[in-house]
C-alpha cells in the first residue's frame, strides 16, 4: 500500500505544476514575451528529459525495436490529434453593425473578423498544448509509478517532468486566456488532467508489476515521442514567434539545466 501512495504522489508533484502554470498565468498579467521564454527554456527541459531519462533509459531496458516502434507511435499520436483539434473551422458570420466597445464607435467588419481569427488561432493553440500535456503526461505517470517499483520515487525523473510542465500549463492557459476561454474551461481542463496524472501513475505501479522490459520500453517511448513532436510543432513556434533569436538560448539553459539535474542525480 505504501507504493500505492508514493505512485499517487509521483503523479501528483509532477500533474500538479500544470495547475501551477495555469494558474499564474490565469490571475498573473504576464508579458508575452515573458511567456515565450518560459516555453522555450521549458522546451529545452522536455528535450533533454525525453532524450536522457526516457529514450536513453528504454533503449537500454527494452532494446531498440521497441523503443523506436513507441517513439514513432508517439509522435504520430501527437500529431493526428494536434491535427483534428486544429484543423480549420467555418468562420462565424461578422454582423455590420457591430461596434468597438472600448473606442464606443463602429468597428469595420474587417478588424472584428482579424481579431477573431487571432482569438482563435491563440484558443487552438492553448488546446494543442494542453492535448500534448495529456498525450505525454499518461505515459509520463506510468513511468513515474513504475519507478517505484524500482526502489522508491525517481527524484530526477519526477522533478523534469515537474519543472517541464510549468511552462506546458502557462503556455497554454495564457494563450486560451487571449482566446477568451471561460475561467471554468479552463480550471476543469488543468484538474482533469492533473487527476488523470495521478491515477496513471498508480496504475502504472499496479498494472505493470509484472510487465516485460519490451512494454516498458514501449510505454515509455510513446511518452517520448507525444513530447518531441508536441515541442516541434506547438511550444517552439509559440515562443518564436516572441522571443525569435532569444528561443534558442531559453531553450538550450532549459536543456542543460534538466541535463545537469539528470547527471547530478545519477
Amino acid at each position: 500500500m505504501d507504493g500505492v501512495w508514493l505512485a499517487a504522489l509521483s503523479g501528483l508533484i509532477g500533474g500538479g505544476t500544470l495547475l501551477v502554470g495555469a494558474g499564474v498565468a490565469w490571475f498573473v498579467d504576464i508579458p508575452q514575451r515573458i511567456v515565450a521564454g518560459i516555453m522555450a527554456l521549458g522546451a529545452g527541459v522536455l528535450i533533454s528529459t525525453l532524450a536522457f531519462e526516457l529514450v536513453e533509459e528504454a533503449a537500454d531496458v527494452g532494446g531498440l525495436i521497441p523503443t523506436t516502434a513507441g517513439f514513432l507511435g508517439g509522435a504520430i499520436l501527437y500529431i493526428v490529434a494536434d491535427q483534428l483539434i486544429s484543423r480549420p473551422r467555418k468562420p462565424k458570420p461578422v454582423p455590420t453593425d457591430q461596434t468597438d466597445r472600448t473606442a464606443g464607435a463602429a468597428d469595420p467588419p474587417a478588424n472584428i473578423a482579424a481579431r477573431r481569427a487571432v482569438a482563435g488561432a491563440a484558443s487552438s493553440a492553448g488546446v494543442v498544448i494542453a492535448v500534448g500535456a495529456l498525450i505525454d503526461g499518461i505515459p509520463e505517470s506510468i513511468v513515474m509509478g513504475l519507478s517505484v517499483l524500482q526502489g522508491g520515487i525517481s527524484i530526477p525523473i519526477v522533478a523534469a517532468i515537474a519543472i517541464s510542465n510549468i511552462p506546458e500549463g502557462l503556455g497554454s492557459t495564457a494563450a486560451l486566456k487571449r482566446g477568451g476561454s471561460t475561467g471554468r474551461f479552463v480550471a476543469l481542463l488543468w484538474c482533469g488532467i492533473a487527476l488523470v496524472t495521478v491515477v496513471a501513475a498508480v496504475l502504472g505501479f499496479l498494472a505493470f508489476q509484472a510487465a516485460s522490459p519490451n512494454l516498458i520500453a514501449l510505454i515509455t517511448t510513446i511518452a517520448a515521442g507525444g513530447l518531441l513532436a508536441m515541442v516541434c510543432n506547438t511550444m517552439i513556434p509559440e515562443a518564436f514567434d516572441e522571443q525569435h533569436a532569444l528561443t534558442g538560448l531559453w531553450a538550450t539553459i532549459g536543456f542543460l539545466g534538466a541535463f545537469l539535474l539528470h547527471e547530478l542525480a545519477g
